[in-house]
């Protein structure tokens, strides 16, 4: 296990100086059959088909991703208690998402050493650095009224209500046996506090990193500035990078650029798809959205801007991370090539 600040700076300096994370679960899930009409969203398979959610892990890392996250992200003990699942069975769903995809990464590694796979064609990826990050998702998700896309969640939601409704849940990933925590599509500035404060008062001792999103490109959904939310993550010694996740692929230049204003920490993003997300159809768009092999073209900018660790989220797929994973690669090999 990764147990120190070191762990991304440790990774990117294995990879090259980037690192590439995996993309969507939930609907690969669905792509291989899996139900998900249900509260529980992804975090149902857990229950019902884990070999599924085994499966997409293991798509993810022979796409060539190094880091792998946990089906928790709406795996959480009071919408596990809401479908009659004890707290006791609950943590064990929750250290089970990490068992998942740490026997991914397993099967995986005793696969590429025997030389099952052509690991994305590459010798020097079988020798490459994969950790397991362990979601959490919002409040907003466990609402699953969308709001973790609008960052609205009333007057009656203090910054204790969510030290309270998460504190448990994190206590448990932290001991799992993840590398990694993250805190994804954090949709305001309070949540972001909320943990920040969980991470020092439990002192948490495996890594973090937090990822918000954006619906305009210059703050978080809720209106807070990503500036803000991002000084919050800097703030905390125990996040080890800050970024983006589930937002359009048009608006991660300038939000990369802004996050780099506020802090030196890396910077990752893994958006989506580029399609719109209806909360009242519970169901995505076409919009904007963008082909996988399209993310080929953002990539080197991304890159460019600041971002050192780039995958996918919803909607994506292991041919995007494919896709980034080789565009990442060529640039590698090329400063390789003309380094004196």
């Amino acid at each position: 296990m990764v147990e120190s600040s070191a762990a991304i700076t440790d990774l990117l300096r294995q990879c090259g100086g980037y690192a590439v994370i995996d993309g969507g679960l939930a609907t690969e899930l669905e792509r291989h059959g899996a139900d998900l009409n249900d509260p529980l969203w992804s975090a149902k398979c857990l229950m019902t088909s884990p070999h599924l959610i085994r499966r997409v892990h293991l798509d993810y890392l022979e796409a060539g991703a190094n880091i792998i996250i946990s089906a928790s992200y709406q795996a959480t003990l009071q919408g596990f208690v809401a479908k009659g699942i004890s707290r006791e069975e609950g943590e064990a769903l929750l250290r089970k998402s990490v068992e998942i995809a740490r026997e991914a990464r397993d099967i995986y590694c005793d696969r590429a050493s025997k030389g099952s796979w052509d690991v994305i064609g590459d010798p020097k990826a079988l020798k490459r650095p994969l950790l397991v990050a362990a979601s959490v998702g919002s409040y907003g998700a466990y609402l699953a009224d969308g709001s973790e896309y609008s960052g609205i969640y009333g007057d009656a939601v203090t910054l204790e209500t969510l030290k309270d409704f998460h504190r448990r849940r994190v206590q448990v990933l932290a001991d799992s046996g993840a590398d990694l925590i993250a805190f994804e599509t954090i949709p305001n500035k309070l949540e972001a506090m909320a943990y920040a404060e969980i991470l020092e008062e439990e002192n948490i001792k495996i890594p973090a990193w937090f990822s918000f999103n954006s619906k305009d490109g210059i703050n978080v959904v809720s209106g807070d500035p990503i500036s803000d939310c991002a000084a919050i993550a800097d703030s905390c010694d125990r996040v080890v990078a800050v970024g983006i996740n589930c937002t359009a692929p048009r608006y991660i230049d300038g939000l990369v650029r802004s996050i780099k204003k506020v802090t030196t920490k890396p910077i990752l993003i893994y958006p989506n798809s580029g399609e719109t997300y209806d909360p009242d159809r519970k169901e995505w768009v076409p919009t904007t959205g963008v082909a996988d092999g399209d993310f080929v073209s953002y990539v080197g900018k991304w890159h460019d801007s600041g971002a050192s660790l780039i995958g996918g989220c919803c909607r994506t797929t292991p041919n995007t991370i494919r896709a980034i994973s080789k565009s990442l690669s060529s640039q590698q090999d090329s400063l390789d090539f003309v380094a004196p």
